[in-house]
């Protein structure tokens, strides 16, 4: 990663024609080429991509009652619902009847 001389921005790859610059959005300074072998491409790079079963739940679990059913393990997030100068909001959701409630701290 590169920084401008001038303000101390990133310097950003653009390419004009077949050549490379870097380039400061803030200062508009302009290196002549770029420090370092760079590969520009309009294209965008192909990665793998996780498949989660529709059933699975990836949160923890807690000992906490289900109001509807008793049952005595539930699922837990929290959730910022309110301003950020007041505590967030525990939401909890039942491993056996998908019920789900909430909790203000």
């Amino acid at each position: 990663m590169d920084f401008c001389p001038k303000c101390g921005s990133i310097l950003v790859p653009e390419k004009k024609g077949s050549t490379v610059y870097m380039v400061c959005r803030k200062c508009k300074y302009k290196t002549k080429k770029a420090s370092k072998t760079l590969k520009i491409s309009d294209k965008p790079v192909k990665k793998g991509v996780v498949v989660l079963e529709s059933n699975e739940t990836n949160l923890p679990v807690t000992d906490k009652m289900c109001p509807k059913c008793e049952n005595m393990k539930a699922y837990w997030w929290l959730q910022q619902t309110r301003s950020v100068d007041e505590p967030p909001t525990q939401f909890f959701k039942c491993t056996k009847c998908n019920y789900i409630w909430r909790e203000y701290k």
